[in-house]
């Protein structure tokens, strides 16, 4: 099964697509990783990455499509795939249409102000990257870490005038996918808003 997963920060798409990739044996491929990946096994397209990014530009919708594209020709895609972070505009799920199928888009509905309070109450153990929740799943002892008792931050793009920035940009490049999705007749969406267990299981639902 080849499947995008679409949806604002915040909404729990990373979250659901490992969960889903465990149950279905396919990976989840996120384009933070694959780039990660990429550089690190100092690829063709990888090293090239690395370059631009090292000048701090971003990098071009024909190197990251390439670079899908070299991802999903791995022996492990070839039972399915979730892709998590692409496309992220129009003319890049134009090009994944060149060389893949996508079975589903599925869009993760979730209303800004439960965004914004999901985001905005992370807090993170930097060293390790255990990741807590001032509300839904608090240390311990407040703003400290559970097994170092070391101080917790809050990341700069968790903080609320940045998340509103990156809704924003999520409005304004990646929700026109929906249409896009929609008219191909592939699109189903999720309320991504009740707890993750009950999230899943809509999803499996849906899916199956």
């Amino acid at each position: 099964m080849n499947l995008v997963f679409l949806g604002p920060p915040g909404a729990g798409k990373g979250t659901m697509a490992g969960r889903l990739a465990d149950d279905l044996g396919i990976p989840h491929i996120s384009t933070g990783d694959m780039f990660r990946a990429a550089m690190a096994n100092e690829t063709e397209l990888g090293l090239k990455a690395k370059a631009i990014m090292a000048a701090g530009d971003l990098v071009p919708d024909e190197l990251t499509i390439a670079m899908v594209k070299e991802r999903l020709s791995e022996a492990d895609a070839q039972k399915g795939y979730i892709l998590d972070g692409f496309p992220r505009t129009i003319p890049q799920a134009e090009a994944l249409d060149g060389f893949a199928t996508i079975e589903k888009a599925v869009r993760f509905d979730v209303e800004r102000d439960i965004l914004i309070k999901r985001l905005s109450g992370r807090r993170v153990h930097k060293p390790s990257g255990r990741i807590y929740h001032v509300e839904f799943s608090p240390p311990k002892v407040e703003g400290k870490d559970d097994e170092t008792g070391e101080e917790l931050i809050q990341r700069e793009d968790d903080k609320e005038d940045s998340i509103r920035n990156r809704l924003k940009v999520y409005d304004d490049q990646t929700a026109p996918l929906i249409d896009y999705y929609e008219g191909k007749g592939n699109l189903v969406t999720i309320d991504a808003a009740p707890a993750p267990d009950e999230v899943f299981g809509e999803l499996k639902r849906v899916l199956a």
